[in-house]
């Protein structure tokens, strides 16, 4: 079975499974190499400070892909940020990501959301655990308390990341933040089925298929403009794809 490895805890800096990938012998991935994805659903409010701070951290060599389904100047906003933006009609969020996740060919994959609340100032840290051998390097929102976060949406990501745990014989300890950084032969190898729970399911079944992971702490910040999401359906929706895929996996 893979572990995860997580900041803080004893073991974090012992050998993965396998060496990193890179584009040569003794060379490491750089943000030539990275690909930053995201779906966009009318985030006028904050779209244009996080491409700003992908700009900026990645001296505007990381791609951007937007997967927009706005109705607002949140597509124009990306464009002008130099994104490149697929439009498609509002399908939900896993639908958006996935579109997202495997339309570029840059080797190394980063999600985040549009609305401000990830600190694209630690893209390097990301980048440097893919370079370091993981498969999957994962923001762990809860580790500094996600003060931010209405409280039942932090206690509910906290009882998803207990269930996954469970099912998986594996402790982890945020399944559902938005900001992991994928090998591309991750996302690719894997049929992703969630549309809601879709954080989640990247998560479980690369964990449960073997791949190796790294949880690192990152701050989370009150997000600008309106949450898209109802606290209960969507949580009720995250449950049952967390089963879903972790059942799936251990049949498999």
């Amino acid at each position: 079975m893979s572990q995860v490895h997580r900041a803080g805890d004893s073991g974090l800096e012992r050998s993965v499974a396998r060496p990193a990938s890179s584009t040569g012998e003794g060379e490491e991935y750089t943000f030539e190499d990275v690909s930053v994805v995201m779906g966009t659903y009318n985030e006028e409010a904050a779209i244009g400070t996080v491409l700003a701070d992908i700009e900026r951290v990645t001296d505007g060599r990381a791609e951007v892909v937007c997967v927009d389904g706005s109705s607002d100047r949140t597509p124009e906003i990306a464009r002008e940020h130099g994104a490149r933006v697929i439009e498609q009609e509002p399908q939900g969020y896993g639908v958006a990501v996935r579109a997202a996740i495997l339309a570029p060919e840059r080797p190394v994959v980063v999600t985040t959301d549009c609305d401000d609340t990830y600190p694209m100032e630690r893209l390097p840290e990301f980048l440097a655990g893919i370079n370091a051998g993981y498969d999957v390097v994962s923001g762990d929102r809860l580790y500094h308390g996600a003060d931010a976060m209405p409280t039942t949406n932090r206690l509910g990501n906290a009882a998803f990341a207990l269930l996954a745990s469970a099912l998986m014989g594996e402790r982890v300890h945020d399944t559902t933040t938005g900001m992991r950084a994928y090998r591309r032969e991750v996302v690719e190898s894997i049929e992703w089925t969630e549309n809601t729970g879709l954080s989640a399911e990247l998560l479980i079944r690369s964990l449960m298929r073997g791949y190796a992971v790294r949880e690192i702490p990152i701050e989370y910040r009150e997000r600008a403009g309106e949450t898209k999401l109802d606290p209960f359906s969507g949580g009720a929706a995250i449950a049952k794809s967390i089963l879903r895929a972790g059942i799936e996996e251990r049949l498999r």
